[in-house]
C-alpha cells in the first residue's frame, strides 16, 4: 500500500512536516487533501523540500478565504436555492498559485479533484510549458453538475469542490479525453445516514464512489465516445502510477498478480442498498450504468467476486 502522509502539521497549514522522515518511512507522496495550505510561503518551503526529495505534492485547491461558508458552486443554481456558493476562483486562485510554484521550485505538484473550466485552462497551458503539473477529476463531476443539486438532500450532493457549471462539465471531459487529466479519482467521502440528515448548511462534504466509478465514468467517456477503451483504462492504471512515480502496473508473468476483471457490457441499475459500503451517500442512485467489476484479485488470491 502507497502512503502519501500529510504536507503540513496537522493539516492545520502552517508549518511543513518532518518530509525527510516521512519520505525515509516510505512516503511517495505528500498532501493535506481535504484542505489546501492556504499561505503561499509555506506552500513554496514545502514544495522546495519535496523536490529535493523527488517526491510529488498534491493539493486540494480551494481558497479558504474565497470559499467562505460557500456549500455548492456560486451561480444561477445557488442563487436560486439561496445557498451561500463557493465561486470557481477559490479553486482556480489556488491552481494559479501552485502552477506558479512547481514553476519557480521545479517540484512536482498534482491537482486533486479539480473541477472548474478555468483550472483547466490553466493547467493545460502549464504543461505545454512543460511545468511539472498534473491534475484528477472524479466521477461525479464528469456526469454532473450544479444544475442536479437538490438543496434538500446533502447527502447525495454535497461535496468538495462542489459539482460546477454545465461548461465545467464540459471542459472536464475535454481535458479527460485530450489527456490534459491524467488520472481518474474517486474520492470516495463515507458519511452516515445521520450526519448527512443535518441539512445543506451543516452537513459534512463527500459521497461514495468505489462502487460507482466504473460505471460512472466509463458510460460518461467511453459508451457516449468520447474517449477510446484504452485511454480511459490509462486514466484508472498507468496515470496514477507514472504521476506517483511507480512502476507501470502489468500483466507480465512473474508479476505481482493485483488485478480487477471488468466487464464492460454489464449494464446495470445502482442500487445503494446492495452496496459493500454500509454507507448509501451516492448521486447515482437509480442510474442506469455500464461496466463494473466482477472479480477482484489480490495478491495473486481472489478476493471478491460478483
Amino acid at each position: 500500500m502507497l502512503a502519501a502522509p500529510c504536507l503540513t502539521r496537522g493539516r492545520a497549514g502552517g508549518e511543513v512536516a518532518d518530509l525527510e522522515a516521512l519520505a525515509e518511512a516510505g512516503a511517495v507522496a505528500f498532501t493535506d487533501d481535504g484542505s489546501t495550505v492556504p499561505d503561499g510561503t509555506v506552500m513554496a518551503a514545502a514544495l522546495r523540500r519535496a523536490a529535493r526529495l523527488n517526491r510529488l505534492v498534491m493539493d486540494h485547491a480551494l481558497d479558504p478565504v474565497l470559499a467562505g461558508q460557500g456549500v455548492m458552486h456560486e451561480g444561477e443554481w445557488s442563487h436560486r436555492f439561496g445557498l451561500p456558493g463557493i465561486p470557481a476562483a477559490a479553486e482556480h486562485t489556488i491552481v494559479d498559485r501552485n502552477i506558479r510554484l512547481a514553476e519557480q521550485t521545479g517540484c512536482a505538484v498534482h491537482i486533486q479533484h479539480v473541477s472548474v473550466a478555468e483550472s483547466v485552462r490553466l493547467v493545460r497551458e502549464a504543461c505545454r510549458r512543460g511545468v511539472r503539473i498534473s491534475a484528477e477529476v472524479t466521477p461525479h463531476h464528469l456526469a454532473l453538475t450544479d444544475a442536479d443539486v437538490r438543496p434538500d438532500d446533502p447527502g447525495r450532493f454535497k461535496m468538495s469542490p462542489p459539482l460546477g457549471s454545465l461548461a465545467d462539465c464540459h471542459a472536464l471531459r475535454e481535458a479527460v479525453s485530450d489527456g490534459t487529466i491524467e488520472a481518474f479519482a474517486t474520492d470516495h467521502a463515507p458519511h452516515t445516514a445521520e450526519s448527512k440528515a443535518r441539512g445543506f448548511l451543516a452537513a459534512p462534504n463527500g459521497v461514495i464512489g468505489l462502487e460507482t466509478a466504473v460505471g460512472v465514468t466509463y458510460s460518461t467517456m467511453v459508451r457516449h465516445g468520447l474517449m477510446p477503451l484504452r485511454d480511459w483504462v490509462a486514466r484508472w492504471t498507468t496515470g496514477p502510477a507514472r504521476l506517483l512515480g511507480q512502476p507501470a502496473p502489468t500483466l507480465a508473468p512473474g508479476a505481482v498478480a493485483d488485478v480487477t476483471i471488468l466487464d464492460v457490457d454489464n449494464e446495470w441499475s445502482v442500487d445503494p442498498t446492495a452496496f459493500a459500503s454500509k454507507s448509501r451517500n451516492t448521486p447515482f442512485d437509480g442510474w442506469l450504468l455500464q461496466g463494473r467489476a466482477v472479480c477482484t484479485i489480490c495478491a495473486g488470491r481472489i478476493v471478491w467476486e460478483a
